[in-house]
């Protein structure tokens, strides 16, 4: 099966099986979307989603939290993967959006990433999220699906992944495809034990037809 073809055909499955695909992170603006994915790294998104109610209700506005210490944040978000780092890094974010973008969360990908905090993945996340942009961030769960699928070919970096996934994937279906294959990631494909058994591509997918079908 050539590239495009397999693209296609998971595509075309995706559509019908996943035709609404989003984030499960809760928020109901730019400034708590970013706050949300800045926390979520190496965290579960349950996880972040019982966070933060009570640290947005503290700092509802980048203005009230970059007027505080880096120590105050720590006490809302200890129950995280590295709460000191985090704490850090959303004060500082809240301080740079209102040094750089007057407070408002910018939608291009390298403004993004001049806030603490923010590298290419969760600069990808909130341009596609909040703003549709055909942007993919690569996870740990897409970089893992995308492989094991053959969708990527010997990617070793996220950029890689990323690049190759941008080729052959509609520029108007970016911002669901990355929700189709972190979903897919997180229920489906796991990476200790990925239910084969309940995915409905295993006649395309890589790694059933080399490891797992023998």
């Amino acid at each position: 099966m050539r590239k495009k073809e397999r693209f296609e055909y998971i595509i075309d499955y995706f559509e019908k099986s996943m035709p609404i695909a989003e984030t499960e992170l809760d928020y109901e603006n730019p400034f708590e979307l970013i706050v949300a994915v800045i926390l979520s790294a190496q965290c579960t998104d349950k996880r972040v989603n019982q966070i933060t109610p009570e640290l947005l209700k503290r700092f509802p506005t980048p203005y009230k939290m970059a007027e505080v210490e880096p120590a105050e944040v720590f006490d809302y978000i200890r129950s995280c993967s590295y709460p000191n780092n985090k704490a850090k890094h959303l004060v500082g974010m809240a301080q740079k959006l209102i040094e750089l973008f007057d407070g408002e969360v910018p939608s291009d990908v390298d403004d993004l990433q001049k806030l603490p905090g923010v590298g290419r993945k969760t600069a990808n996340v909130i341009a596609s999220v909040v703003y549709n942009k055909p942007a993919l961030a690569v996870d740990t769960h897409v970089f893992r699906v995308a492989a094991r699928l053959g969708l990527s070919t010997n990617a070793k970096t996220p950029l890689a992944t990323e690049q190759q996934l941008m080729k052959y994937i509609p520029e108007e279906l970016v911002p669901k495809a990355h929700h189709w294959l972190i979903l897919h990631g997180r229920y489906t494909c796991l990476a200790r034990k990925p239910k084969c058994e309940k995915c409905g591509l295993t006649e395309v997918c890589k790694f059933y037809q080399k490891e797992v079908k023998k």
